[in-house]
C-alpha cells in the first residue's frame, strides 16, 4: 500500500488510498497504526503468495477397474 494519505477534515481523520476514502477515526496517531497494521497484512498476505506450492507427493491410486468390479480377482 504505497499510494495513502490522511487527510484531516473537520475534526476528524480520514485515511485514503489512492482517490477513495477509507477510513475516518477521530486520532492522527490511530490512523497512522491503522495504515501501518494493514499495509503490514497486505506484506505478509504477498509473502504468502509467493512461496511456492510444493510438488504433490505421488500416490499410489486402484486400478479403476478393480474398483469397478472387486469379485473380478476372486
Amino acid at each position: 500500500m504505497k499510494n495513502y494519505s490522511i487527510v484531516r477534515i473537520g475534526q476528524e481523520y480520514v485515511v485514503q488510498a489512492g482517490e477513495k476514502s477509507i477510513l475516518k477515526v477521530a486520532s492522527r496517531r490511530k490512523a497512522a497504526q491503522l495504515v501501518t497494521s494493514a499495509a503490514e497484512l497486505l506484506d505478509s498476505q504477498l509473502a504468502l503468495q509467493a512461496v511456492p506450492d510444493r510438488p504433490a507427493e505421488p500416490s499410489i491410486d486402484l486400478d479403476p477397474s478393480d474398483v469397478l468390479n472387486p469379485l473380478s480377482q476372486i
